[in-house]
């Protein structure tokens, strides 16, 4: 796991300035998230990063961005925060998942799995992806919900594709549910290693084909498209700027689905599909973020 330290960005501003003020701090930072702190009130702002920030840009850019929407600069706080062994850290606080009929559990569940779900073992890793997060989670109930009258042609070698796999959670899922080959693309070398983790743990060793690679140029990919059900749960810009490639990986009358972004990112997102001739037949939002379901 990475020993570079990791750094807290902070500050609190009006509700209706929390987008702009997000989108600042996110583009220096490898996470942001937004909270609520009272009811029609503050939002806080907060955003980590690996390596400490060019404290004097950030500085100026919510200056700039203050001075331009007319409001008062709120006050920035930058921390180094200690470290931390986040994988016991998660385990503790890593309950099983219910999402549909996918049950999301730790190697440390000791419980029952309850009938008539399908089983996910994924641990909290250094790859994305527990079904925790509210994108993953919206991913495997679209999954789920798919499955009641999609089906995947067995046998063969095409499959499935799962775009920026992470932990593999939605791999497992797609190869467990529809009992078909899914190649499994991240550009994270850590992440092909987590999910050929996951799916010898899951018993999907020979369903999973996890390799690393950039996107859709990745020639695994190419090599087994078209496809019937492609996932991605990646992020928002990224997904708009592969809505075309998507398209030409994808077989006509064929699913995506699409996760990673926030609410108020949703129609980008959408029009960005639209305009490849994808159809939008679901919006699962869970929390802040949404996960598309779109049909070529």
């Amino acid at each position: 796991m990475s020993q570079t330290p990791l750094w807290r960005i902070a500050l609190v501003v009006p509700e209706a300035h929390v987008p702009a003020f997000a989108e600042a701090v996110g583009d220096h930072a490898d996470a942001v998230s937004t909270f609520e702190l009272e009811e029609g009130g503050d939002w806080l702002v907060e955003a980590t990063l690996y390596g400490a920030p060019d404290e004097a840009r950030l500085q100026s850019r919510v200056a700039v961005l203050a001075k331009a929407l007319g409001i008062e600069e709120p006050r920035l706080a930058i921390e180094n925060l200690p470290p931390i062994d986040w994988v016991s850290h998660s385990y503790q606080g890593f309950p099983p998942i219910r999402a549909g009929r996918f049950f999301v559990h730790g190697s440390h569940h000791e419980g029952i799995v309850p009938a008539g779900s399908i089983p996910l073992l994924v641990d909290a890793a250094t790859a994305f992806g527990t079904g925790e997060h509210g994108s993953t989670n919206g991913c495997l109930q679209a999954l789920d919900r798919l499955s009641r009258h999609l089906k995947l042609p067995r046998g063969g070698r095409r499959g499935a594709l799962d775009m920026g796999c992470g932990s593999g959670i939605l791999a497992l899922a797609v190869a467990k549910r529809w009992r078909v080959p899914v190649t499994a693309v991240d550009i994270d070398p850590e992440a092909v290693r987590v999910t050929r983790i996951n799916a010898v743990l899951n018993g999907q060793k020979g369903m999973i084909r996890a390799q690393g690679g950039d996107g859709y140029h990745t020639r695994i990919v190419g090599r087994h498209k078209p496809y019937t059900l492609i996932t991605a749960n990646i992020l928002a810009r990224p997904l708009s700027r592969m809505a075309p490639q998507l398209r030409r990986h994808l077989k006509k009358g064929g699913y995506a689905v699409l996760a990673g972004l926030l609410n108020r990112q949703e129609r980008h997102v959408i029009q960005a599909h639209r305009n490849q001739g994808l159809r939008l037949v679901a919006r699962i939002p869970v929390g802040e973020w949404t996960t598309l379901v779109v049909k070529r």
